[in-house]
This record gives C-alpha cells, structure tokens and sequence, in this order.
C-alpha cells in the first residue's frame, strides 16, 4: 500500500453514510459519483482496503460505493479484480453480493481477466444469495457473448438455467436468449422447453414463451 493510500483511507472513511451518521445510500452515491467523475484511483484503492480491512458497516459502505463507481468508470475497478475475488469467500454476504456487483462491471471492460477468475466465481454462484447468482450470470453471459469465451461460458450458463430457481429463469432465460451463439441455441431452447414443463406461473410462461419464439425462428 503506497504512503498516498495511506494518508487517503481516513479522508474516504469521513465520508462514508456510517461515519456520517446516516442510515441511507446518498453519502455512499454522492462519494461514487465524485470518484468516477475525477478517475480517482487514489481513492479506489483506498476504498479497497477499506472494504478488506474496515468495520462491518465501514466495509458495507465501501464497497457500495466501489461498484457503484464502477458502473460509471468500469476501468478504475479493474486493477482489484483480485480483492473482489478474494472478498466472494467472505463470510459477510454483504461483502460477497457487493464483490460480485463489481465483477460484473469489471467483465464489460476486461472479460479475459475475469475469465480466469471463473473458477472461484462459480463457486460464489453455486453457494450464493440471490443477488450473487444474478449478477454472476451476467458475468456468464457477458463471458459467453464473446467468441474467445463462449465454449466454456455456455455449459454454465445451460447448468444455471437447469437448476435455477423457477423465479429466476425468465431473467436468465431473456439475457441469455439475446447472446446465444449458434451452435448452443438448440441445447437453450430444450433447457427453456424443460424448465416450462413445471412452470405454473402465467406471467413468467409468457417471458419464456417470448424467448423460445425468437429462438425457433432462426432454426
């Protein structure tokens, strides 16, 4: 850690919503939004160690405001792929779900080396919440949307969709349908076949009903 960090951790603690006393987002959102505007690495890596090292609710506040940055400057998250990875063993869920918003970000802009995280990154998926699942799939489908990724994005993918929650499938189901290579659109289509046999749902019958029509069309 670089003597600037250092000195740059407590100013970014002071303007965290815990230090400040409040119980909602807006410190958190306004800090993001002043990181990503000024391509602040400085305070990004601050941020990290902070959201390694921090109190519970200090660690929660940093990495909100991580991912948060990210969706707007995706390449100032780049360089700590590895402390994402690192925090989706972390015991705190909170911490795992935040980690994995900012991999999903980090997959838009450096898919090759988020692809050689996939390992530990499916395993958060397998073991994790809701949110972690989602957004690991979207790290799925960005991964499979891309030619140099898709031979081994697609399986996992096809597995998630198999075993998902039946809540669940009419998302992975849409966002998947819209990157489906040629060669994996018709073990899709049986996947989505096979989950709808069981779906009582009316609503998300027709989500998936909406995905098989524009997939049979091409076939």
């Amino acid at each position: 850690m670089s003597e600037h960090t250092k000195r740059q951790i407590p100013v970014i603690v002071e303007q965290l919503a815990t230090t400040v006393g409040r119980r909602d987002e807006g410190p958190n959102m306004a800090l993001a939004e002043r990181v990503a505007s000024t391509l602040d690495k400085d305070a990004v890596s601050a941020l990290i160690r902070v959201s390694l090292e921090g109190t519970a609710a200090l660690r929660a506040d940093a990495i909100k405001v991580l991912y948060e940055a990210g969706e707007q400057a995706p390449d100032l998250l780049v360089p700590h792929l590895g402390a994402f990875v690192d925090l989706l063993d972390d015991r705190n869920n909170r911490l795992v779900w935040g980690a994995m918003c900012a991999i999903d970000v980090i997959a838009r802009v450096a898919p090759a080396k988020v692809y050689a995280q996939l390992a530990p990154i499916m395993a958060a998926v397998d073991k994790g919440s809701v949110i972690t699942r989602d957004h690991g799939v979207r790290v799925l489908v960005e991964l499979g949307g891309d030619q140099r990724f898709a031979t081994k994005a697609w399986p996992l993918l096809l597995e998630v969709l198999r075993t998902c929650p039946v809540n669940q499938i009419p998302m992975y189901a849409e966002s998947t349908g819209k990157v489906v290579p040629g060669r994996f659109e018709k073990a899709l289509i049986g996947v989505l076949e096979d989950r709808l046999m069981n779906m009582a749902q009316p609503a998300k019958r027709v989500r998936i009903n909406k995905v098989l029509k524009r997939l049979t069309r091409r076939h």
